[in-house]
């Protein structure tokens, strides 16, 4: 029997270990808190997993709960899961052979979506849309190929993988943070080539999937020759390009508010009000304020003085289980993903 959740609030948090603490209990029951991502540090077995996963839906059933489960070194669920390789493995394993590559792609989609479902997540920030370049290595092998139209076919079979479990996808880093070599985790990333450039390479696999996409979330890269502000902080990136320009209707996640490159681009590094507000200016749905608590609790404060709504679009990103696969078709497609592991 379906149950009807309330519409989930703008802020993505963050949990600091294995089981939910009292304060952070006290957090994702505020009806701006809409998310919470976890990490590493977060776990240490599936049933633990479960348990934790539980425990949140118990709080606050209508929180959302995501990772970042892309395959490779991007991975943060690891033993009892399944290893899943970089995305740039899939990619070469579709130079050589299409046909097995995009086969490839669907599984990989289908296992980790199916594994992270079956634990009581409802999304993984994936698949990465960017292009492959290996003078960026903040992105590198987290990428399918350097060639965009076999990046918009492979995410296409991922996210059909994805789909077959009940997950919505997140495609990532709009317009494109391939060809950049800083990380925005720790600077601000600048891309000095114009429009046409990008339209013609990074965004379209971003053109060619939208429609299939739940969530979107920008990157905390600058393009100047377009605009002064990072893409997550842009009117003119997530309005008029993103919006009107190619029409995703999907959810924009902003990038982690918390991330260097989000203070140096809001020009007021201790200002998370500042922050909030230019993303939800620009048109961000969800806010994500991470491994920053007393932050988290400021954010928390200001949405609800502000009285920032809910937002019943997010409601998309929740999982829609699926029933148990066929036994012998998973166990092929396990098979396939291991070897390529």
């Amino acid at each position: 029997m379906a149950v009807d959740h309330a519409p989930p609030g703008v802020l993505m948090v963050d949990l600091r270990g294995l089981m939910p603490e009292a304060d952070e209990l006290d957090l994702l029951r505020r009806g701006c808190v809409g998310a919470v991502i976890l990490f590493a540090r977060n776990y240490a077995s599936p049933s633990q997993l479960r348990e934790l996963t539980a425990a949140v839906r118990d709080c606050a059933p209508e929180v959302l709960i995501a990772v970042d489960q892309e395959g490779g070194r991007v991975q943060r669920f690891q033993d009892g899961f399944t290893r899943l390789p970089a995305l740039r493995r899939i990619g070469e394993a579709y130079e050589a052979d299409p046909r097995r590559g995009l086969e490839l792609a669907e599984d990989c989609g289908w296992v980790m979506a199916a594994e992270l479902v079956g634990a009581g997540l409802d999304f993984s920030f994936a698949p990465v849309l960017d292009l492959h370049d290996p003078a960026s290595p903040v992105i590198g092998e987290r990428a399918f190929s350097a060639s965009p139209a076999a990046v918009a076919e492979l995410a296409r079979a991922h996210i059909a993988g994805m789909a077959r479990a009940g997950m919505a996808a997140v495609g990532k880093h709009f317009p494109g943070h391939g060809m950049v070599d800083a990380d925005s985790h720790v600077a601000l990333p600048v891309d000095g080539r114009d429009g046409d450039a990008l339209r013609a390479n990074d965004m379209r696999p971003f053109v060619e999937c939208h429609r299939l996409l739940g969530g979107i979330m920008p990157a905390h890269v600058i393009y100047p020759a377009l605009c002064p502000d990072t893409a997550g902080f842009s009117r003119f990136w997530l309005q008029t390009v993103l919006r009107r320009e190619i029409g995703f209707e999907g959810v924009i996640f902003s990038d982690d508010l918390s991330m260097a490159a989000a203070h140096a681009a809001a020009h007021a590094a201790g200002s998370v009000e500042r922050r909030l507000a230019k993303a939800l200016d620009a048109g961000c749905d969800m806010l994500l304020m991470l491994n920053a608590p007393e932050d988290a609790l400021r954010a928390a404060d200001w949405l609800e003085r502000e009285g920032v709504p809910t937002n019943a679009k997010l409601a998309q990103m929740r999982a829609k289980p699926h029933p148990e696969p066929d036994a012998n078709e998973w166990r092929q497609a396990l098979g396939r993903v291991l070897a390529l592991s």
